[in-house]
């Protein structure tokens, strides 16, 4: 394991399990050094972490997730260094969290005509602040006895084809963009979003390019022209090929590359702290970090 991990949530985002302050808890027991808080469409618990991590001698890098179209591709683009005072950051966390208390309870219902069984009661125990997301109806529907000889969610349950991360799995099969429960939110573009980043002094990255453009280097090339500074080469989603492939198209745009894995806790079970490390490379890209001021 390295000592390096730019991209994990706390419970404020929808799908994260864990508090701020015990994922600097975390972090310490994975033995990291340097982290960053990528909330979804939130910098509310950076602070929060950055104290609590003072007593692990962890660095926090400011950060964010933030979901945005580019094309009408769902995108996801981290920001490091990010000023995370600047109000524009809560105005699109509360608007994005209002679009999603809407669309709550059509999303059970539609996962309901589908077949797929589970109690509306126990999703809104799980929900946070009314906001019902996939992960949260695949963690009831996954309890529900009913379900264990659907063929529907059959693959989700130990033995299965998807069990090694059930509820993000049932997520990207009934939920994303393109499969049957998707509800469309308005994301700002992708454009705003890059200029959100580096207007409030921050660094942008494609996150997991694997999940969103794939290998559409057309696509990587006008985000950098946009703006865009680096690529998450080094991610839990990416297989050996696959982080080659991006660390060699990263050289070649002349782009950074970053190092993150995703963890949320429980939604994520396959996914740890600190296991993306890019080995000789955590040196190279902690001097990078020194030289454009984010740590």
């Amino acid at each position: 394991m390295g000592y390096m991990d730019l991209h994990m949530h706390s419970d404020i985002s929808l799908d994260g399990e864990f508090p701020p302050e015990k994922l600097a808890e975390l972090c310490s027991r994975a033995e990291l050094n340097i982290v960053s808080l990528t909330d979804h469409n939130s910098v509310s618990g950076v602070a929060q972490m950055k104290e609590a991590a003072k007593s692990y001698g962890i660095t926090v890098i400011n950060g964010v997730e933030l979901d945005c179209i580019c094309d009408g591709v769902d995108l996801h683009l981290l920001g490091y260094g990010i000023d995370i005072t600047d109000r524009r950051y809560l105005d699109i966390e509360q608007n994005i969290l209002g679009q999603k208390q809407k669309s709550s309870s059509l999303r059970m219902k539609m996962l309901h005509d589908m077949g797929i069984q589970f109690e509306d009661a126990k999703v809104m125990e799980l929900a946070k602040g009314g906001v019902v997301v996939g992960e949260m109806i695949a963690e009831a529907a996954l309890s529900d006895a009913c379900n264990q000889s659907n063929p529907l969610m059959k693959p989700y349950f130990p033995g299965g084809s998807r069990c090694d991360n059930p509820c993000l799995n049932f997520f990207w099969d009934f939920c994303a963009q393109g499969k049957p429960a998707f509800i469309p939110v308005n994301y700002i573009s992708f454009e705003e979003a890059v200029k959100l980043i580096r207007d409030t002094g921050g660094t942008a990255v494609i996150a997991h390019p694997v999940n969103t453009v794939q290998r559409d280097v057309e696509m990587i090339r006008y985000m950098h022209n946009c703006g865009v500074e680096g690529i998450e080469a080094y991610s839990s989603y990416h297989n050996s090929e696959q982080t080659v492939y991006y660390c060699k198209l990263a050289d070649r745009l002349g782009m950074i590359k970053t190092m993150g894995s995703d963890f949320h806790g429980k939604t994520k079970p396959s996914v740890r702290l600190g296991t993306t490390s890019g080995d000789e490379y955590e040196m190279e890209l902690t001097h990078i970090l020194k030289m454009k001021n984010i740590i």
